[in-house]
């Protein structure tokens, strides 16, 4: 007898499933996260370009940096998005 009770309490307890989502709200949180991306992304090139028009720089240095700036932050805002939700 104290062998069967040994083998119950030692199998795992199902664990409750997450809560699922309905598919119209993971879609619309996806893609707000993708408008966000695009606006980070658009924004910082733009700086970029707007600044290496306004310092009459041969080569684009501004635009080369605040892409990757931007793109680095973008990834940085979806991660952290993410991991929240």
């Amino acid at each position: 007898m104290p062998a069967q009770m040994k083998n119950q309490n030692s199998q795992p307890k199902p664990k409750p499933d997450k809560e699922k989502r309905p598919p119209l709200e993971s879609y619309a949180r996806y893609s707000n996260l993708a408008f966000q991306m695009f606006a980070i992304i658009g924004i910082g090139i733009f700086g970029g370009v707007k600044l290496d028009q306004w310092l009459k720089i041969g080569f684009p240095v501004f635009t080369v940096l605040l892409s990757i700036i931007s793109v680095s932050a973008s990834i940085y805002v979806a991660i952290k998005d993410l991991i929240r939700k």
